[in-house]
């Protein structure tokens, strides 16, 4: 290769060595503002374009990027270095990939395509220009072609001894492999990637990509514990990155998730506070959307309901979904029909992706038993249990036994539920999750009163009580005084449930008339007056309608 001098004064030359040592340090800011300085007193070398391209890149100045990626392209053309001339197109394509500019991105793809194909020589570059097709393939639900197109990416990787090439690939062939249900062997591909990541393998260029990548599979395979060891990991290299601009927006992101699920609801909300501010600068990053929704979450559970709106609605207009987080605000607004209106359409455009489904199911399951829809209750709880199973991830374990509990508090069978309600805290312990931990206990509660087991009850509501005043949950914290403030006028030893049906026996009506009237079976019902027998000591329906009368339960005809 010929390399090409640069022209100019000593103290040019100085500005470059500056640049040049920066970037060999890591010190992106100060790498950018010096060769930067250099190539406008003296147009710089292939090389050091590269150099610039890269540090522009990492601190947000992309405009640049592209421009100094073009020239050292052309340079090297002009050199007759084919392998690093397609280098450049290839780093020209992530680079307009990543601003969304996806047309331009396949032009200099396939520009680089060509050149290879003209050049006629085996060289590490086939490998990069495989991965743009296999990524295709994985978002166009192709994930077994995506697999071997990056797997013959990685043997190319391999054989030149290329570390940025197979940490790409083999980042690439577990995202397909968890997409073919292959969650353990595709986990393992994205760590052996991390280790090449966090040994210092990898280029900064690819470093953040990768760590943003193996982070969001965690999440869409419910696997928390390694989220948060990879947030931590990722945290900590952005903190080394001096004037980093892409991937740090999405750090503070993901350590909000993680210090919202630990109880660190101040600290989540200043991460995620932080990530907006970051993302706003320049607009129209679209990662934006994930940190307003996040800001969405933490502000519905605190209870700041206007300004949960403001944020969803925010979220929106970014691309990003907003259920359901909305629609369990709207539960919260006591805006029913619109929560279940919301759900319901979301359940159903879900029923192909499995990682969706799973995420919107707890939230699906609390909003029907809202609206006494407990058959599309249970029949969701299966479902959830299911995938938890195919998942066998701790946290979807949580939800579904918190699930199963809820269901069968709502059937009448206060001896399941507490049983359900017990294997969910223990995984919501498990995981450190104390909103979610005291959640169950406020419903284990409600099932130790159904069972007048009031000691137990009270030891429960007290302790969740306490958890929600920490954490400023508002919304709870209402839910928990409101069920210590329960008196007898409102009958605490019936549930909702069982007190319609106290009103409908009543009535005159039958069994099978009180099942139509409420959507729940025979069986349900027979269950529900069985325990109503006990609790009011009765045994008979006349007995039930005595107690009705006695306590103006009858509706008015």
């Amino acid at each position: 290769m010929v390399r090409r001098e640069t022209a100019g004064d000593t103290g040019g030359a100085a500005v470059l060595e500056r640049g040049r040592a920066a970037y060999a340090h890591g010190r992106w800011a100060d790498a950018f503002e010096d060769l930067a300085e250099a190539d406008e007193q003296s147009r710089l070398v292939a090389e050091d374009l590269c150099a610039l391209a890269t540090v522009a890149f990492l601190v947000g100045h992309d405009t640049v990027a592209l421009d100094a990626f073009q020239r050292a392209h052309h340079a090297f053309q002009e050199d007759g270095d084919v392998g690093h001339s397609v280098r450049c197109a290839y780093w020209l394509g992530y680079v307009l990939m990543l601003s969304g500019r996806m047309a331009e991105a396949m032009g200099w793809w396939m520009r680089g395509q060509r050149l290879l194909e003209e050049d006629g020589v085996q060289r590490v570059e086939h490998g990069y220009l495989l991965i743009p097709a296999s990524l295709r393939k994985v978002n166009d639900g192709e994930p077994r072609a995506a697999y071997d197109g990056f797997r013959e990416a990685l043997a190319i990787a391999e054989r030149f001894g290329d570390p940025d090439l197979a940490a790409w690939s083999r980042l690439g062939c577990g995202r397909a492999l968890i997409e073919m249900s292959q969650a353990d062997r595709g986990m393992a591909m994205l760590d052996e990637a991390m280790v090449a990541v966090t040994a210092g393998e990898v280029s900064p260029m690819l470093t953040g990509r990768i760590y943003c990548a193996v982070i969001m599979a965690c999440r869409m395979t419910f696997d928390l514990r390694r989220a948060q060891e990879w947030t931590a990991a990722f945290s900590r290299w952005c903190a080394t990155q001096q004037g980093l601009k892409p991937y740090r927006g999405q750090c503070l992101i993901h350590r909000s998730e993680i210090m919202q699920l630990h109880g660190e609801w101040s600290e989540a909300i200043d991460e995620v506070g932080q990530a907006c501010a970051h993302l706003s600068d320049p607009p129209g990053d679209p990662v934006l959307g994930m940190a307003q929704y996040q800001m969405g979450e933490l502000l519905r559970l605190r209870g700041e309901f206007a300004a949960a709106e403001d944020a969803y609605r925010r979220a929106g207009e970014c691309g990003h979904h907003v259920h359901p987080g909305l629609a369990m605000l709207r539960l919260a607004q006591g805006r029913l029909d619109d929560a279940v209106a919301a759900i319901r359409r979301v359940a159903a455009e879900s029923e192909a992706d499995r990682t969706e489904r799973a995420r919107i199911l707890g939230a699906f399951i609390t909003i029907m038993l809202a609206a006494d829809d407990v058959d599309g209750a249970r029949t969701a709880t299966e479902e959830l249990e299911q995938l938890a199973a195919d998942f066998d991830a701790v946290y979807l374990h949580a939800v579904a036994a918190s699930a199963r509990g809820a269901v069968a508090l709502a059937d009448g069978d206060a001896h399941r539920a507490c049983a359900s309600f017990r294997r969910a805290w223990q995984a919501w312990q498990e995981l450190a999750a104390p909103y979610e931990a005291a959640e169950v206990r406020l419903s284990m509660a409600k099932a130790c009163r159904e069972l007048r087991d009031h000691d137990t009850a009270e030891l429960e509501l007290n302790a969740a009580r306490r958890t929600f005043e920490k954490l400023a949950a508002a919304p709870a914290l209402e839910a928990a005084m409101g069920l210590s403030r329960t008196t007898a006028a409102t009958d605490p030893t019936l549930t909702r449930r069982e007190l319609d049906v106290v009103r409908l026996v009543a009535s005159g009506a039958t069994n099978r008339d009180i099942a139509r009237a409420l959507s729940i079976s025979e069986k349900t019902v027979a269950r529900h007056l069985s325990n109503m027998f006990g609790k009011l000591g009765v045994t008979s329906r006349s007995g039930v309608t005595a107690y009705a009368y006695e306590h103006d339960l009858v509706p008015d005809r």
